[in-house]
């Protein structure tokens, strides 16, 4: 299921950023790298858990939020513009929106 392996994958981006955050990088830089890494890891496993739940629209709007949240911050701390920031409020929009669908789905009979 392409799901599963797109979260697998986040899961590998979001340890080598967060490892780089944290050894590599410096100022806001590492902070960026830090914080995009935590949300992306954390939207991995509630991916998967939406997924376990037969849930795959979360399950997507999870990978695609976090995604776009910390790919942002990640190009950044790279060097990209700081107008990236403006796009990574879409991401967190995103995984917000994976949540409430998260919460209705489960509350259906």
């Amino acid at each position: 299921m392409i799901i599963a392996i797109l979260a697998a994958l986040s899961g590998a981006i979001a340890v080598a950023a967060g490892a780089f955050g944290a050894h590599g990088a410096s100022g806001s830089a590492a902070e960026w790298l830090k914080t995009g890494a935590q949300y992306q890891l954390v939207h991995v496993v509630a991916a998967l858990v939406a997924i376990r739940m037969e849930a795959r629209g979360p399950a997507w709007l999870f990978v695609v939020g976090a995604a776009i949240f910390a790919l942002t911050l990640y190009s950044m701390a790279l060097g990209a513009p700081r107008w990236f920031g403006a796009i990574t409020p879409i991401g967190g929009a995103l995984l917000i929106g994976g949540w409430l669908w998260l919460a209705w789905s489960a509350a259906r009979p």
